[in-house]
């Protein structure tokens, strides 16, 4: 059985707007090792729309990009994709699944079908599932910003607090901090 790994980029203030970090090769790198190290990627509909509105031109070699950006679009083109969506039911780009019905069983089932693990991409989908004890691990990228706006990690709330164990933290040289913990 793999495990569900949350992974999402953090300012201090807790904001996760994925325009509001920094953007540069250390941050990109952390994002493609944890890419080529699980075995699914699994998104809410909404994340999933915006990553499917670029990520697919840029692995077709339709956006002028570096070469390690390109790189890693065609490794997201590869890799699995699941959905979680009541409102949309065709997920037309390469690899996508949609994950219907019951929450917990869906996403029960897909860790147990995937040994490599499941990278989880989404703020609000994170919550319902962090509500559902589905979360073995947390991947936060931590940037060295303080937005003051945005949406914030966990911001519907959850019904009770979650004590984790520190794995690792790493600090990149453009002063984000990669932080690794585990659920107690």
């Amino acid at each position: 059985m793999g495990i569900l790994t949350f992974s999402i980029n953090v300012t201090l203030d807790g904001c996760v707007d994925h325009q509001k970090g920094i953007v540069d090769d250390e941050t990109n790198g952390f994002f493609t090792r944890l890419l080529e190290e699980g075995g699914a990627m699994l998104w809410g509909r909404v994340t999933y729309e915006m990553m499917e509105s670029y990520w697919p031109s840029v692995a077709r070699g339709d956006v002028e990009v570096p070469p390690a950006i390109r790189e890693w679009a065609v490794s997201l083109e590869a890799k699995p994709k699941y959905v979680v969506s009541s409102t949309r039911k065709d997920f037309p780009w390469t690899n996508s699944h949609h994950i219907a019905g019951d929450l917990r069983m869906g996403v029960q089932k897909l860790k147990d079908a995937t040994p490599a693990g499941v990278i989880l991409g989404s703020g609000k989908l994170a919550t319902e599932l962090d509500r559902l004890e589905l979360i073995d691990e947390y991947k936060f990228l931590v940037h060295p910003v303080i937005a003051g706006h945005g949406p914030t990690l966990y911001q519907s709330g959850l019904t009770s607090t979650r004590r984790l164990e520190l794995i690792s933290a790493t600090p990149l040289r453009n002063g984000a901090v990669a932080m690794h913990y585990r659920r107690d």
